[in-house]
């Protein structure tokens, strides 16, 4: 008896130990990795507006982001700022079932860098990625 409660504590240690490796499931949503200049924005550099406007949303708050990263001091930010602001402005949009206004801020986006693009991870996104894939596409076509 013993030596089958030893083999069911092994057992239950053993798959204790795997559930360690699997991802957190609340943190899907958000993005995984930022633009390849947007990424060159440091998080201590990064001007006060888009800190706080990413702080909203990752916790949730999508207007709330939106109305921080249309700032003032965003638009008047250096590129990779503006970038990695509106592609958190898209997401905000498409998450909280807007996808024109996603779109447009995609398609801004676009318009400031051609060779704009979300990560791999963001891609498989099901809200945005759509989106994205078919603004990139019309952009490539010259629409």
């Amino acid at each position: 008896m013993n030596t089958v409660r030893q083999l069911m504590l092994a057992a239950l240690a053993v798959s204790l130990a795997g559930c360690a490796e699997l991802p957190f499931f609340g943190d899907r949503d958000k993005p995984a990795a930022a633009h390849r200049r947007a990424s060159n924005v440091s998080a201590k550099r990064a001007p006060a507006a888009l800190r706080e406007g990413i702080g909203l949303y990752n916790e949730g708050d999508f207007n709330g982001a939106i109305r921080r990263l249309q700032s003032d001091e965003i638009a008047n930010a250096p590129l990779a700022t503006r970038l990695t602001a509106l592609k958190y402005t898209a997401f905000s949009y498409c998450v909280t079932s807007r996808p024109a206004q996603c779109r447009q801020a995609f398609d801004k986006a676009l318009r400031l860098d051609p060779s704009f693009d979300l990560a791999p991870g963001e891609y498989g996104h099901p809200l945005w990625g759509p989106v994205f894939a078919r603004a990139k596409k019309d952009r490539e076509r010259g629409g």
